[in-house]
């Protein structure tokens, strides 16, 4: 009896103090591991193959790639560095001590506002791109992308510092028992990190998308309006209306799609709630809040001609060739 009680916890050893592993069926539990580990891999795989795209070929050397070269970066290391980790926090033990607990977290935190805050750049960057294309040009430079996007990293890695600063020169004062690995987060600073973190940027992707969808509509309707024909006219208002939906379409799956893997997350800070590493919310919450980085380069990269000229020449070896990344992709 003894020694099943042993085999219970996560370390024998300090059996008083240990935590205890939770009850699992072997066989769902397999095919669990498999089914997040399959995310994970799919996770760094699309987002390494943005990155690839963007580094290699001069003609992507664009400001707006580079913003999702910076979005592809920070899901790139959800699914190398953070989701492998979280697949061993499922088992209930954690074996690497508290400082490696803290620095999990703050990376998690880090890369996840990150993530955040490139796609509010992009909405921004698409908006000016649309509603002032005379001014883009002179507007949206590399230069000013760069000190965007080094701002970004940089406010992400301040804000989370602050907000973490008790847990991170005490990792393990949240701890219930040895073996276990949990951050919370209090209810005004998770009121404060939900408002800068979820509901701010989501009211502004949404404002400046339905701006930008708006615009869109308005020139396609130009455009009808100016053609001269009953052919030509008939034919360039399909095309402007399938140009409509597509545009309604992409706005909407950005939108519900962040709503979808952060909402969950949350969760708990919009009801009042704290925010724990429980196992009834986080095996859910944040898994679905890392799945926005698997998504991420489908939503962004896969509504883009050039990403699949590049994927096929990447799977088939052709950046290998001399020269090829002067290679026509636009």
């Amino acid at each position: 009896m003894e020694t099943l009680e042993e085999a219970e916890v996560c370390f024998p050893q300090l059996f008083n103090i240990s935590c205890r592993k939770p009850v699992q069926q072997h066989a769902e539990t397999i095919y669990l591991y498999i089914l997040l580990y399959c995310i994970s891999l799919l996770t760094v795989v699309l987002n390494l193959l943005v990155i690839i795209s963007i580094f290699h070929f001069r003609q992507l050397h664009t400001p707006t790639n580079l913003l999702l070269l910076s979005l592809a970066v920070s899901d790139f290391l959800v699914g190398l560095l953070l989701m492998p980790i979280q697949i061993l926090l499922i088992g209930g033990c954690w074996f690497w001590g508290s400082l490696i607990c803290g620095l999990f977290y703050y990376a998690s935190f880090i890369l996840t506002s990150a993530s955040v805050g490139n796609m509010v750049l992009i909405s921004v960057d698409r908006y000016v791109a649309i509603c002032d294309p005379l001014c883009y040009p002179t507007k949206v430079t590399q230069k000013r992308i760069k000190i965007c996007v080094c701002l970004c990293w940089g406010c992400s890695v301040f804000y989370n510092g602050v907000i973490l600063m008790d847990f991170l020169t005490q990792p393990d004062r949240y701890n219930s028992c040895y073996g276990e690995c949990v951050v919370v987060i209090n209810f005004i600073t998770g009121a404060v990190d939900v408002m800068l973190t979820f509901v701010g940027p989501i009211a502004v992707i949404i404002i400046l998308y339905m701006r930008v969808f708006v615009v869109a509509v308005s020139q396609a309707r130009a455009m009808r309006s100016h053609v001269a024909g009953v052919t030509l006219q008939g034919s360039v208002s399909v095309t402007a209306k399938k140009s409509e939906r597509k545009a309604a379409k992409t706005l909407g799956i950005i939108v519900v799609v962040f709503l979808i893997c952060f909402c969950p997350y949350f969760y708990p800070s919009i009801a009042g709630q704290d925010l724990t590493n429980s196992v009834a919310f986080s095996v859910f919450g944040v898994w679905l809040l890392y799945c926005n980085s698997c998504l991420n380069p489908v939503v962004y990269a896969f509504f883009y001609p050039w990403f699949r000229r590049s994927v096929k020449l990447i799977v088939t070896l052709q950046i290998l060739e001399p020269d090829s990344c002067g290679t026509k992709i636009l």
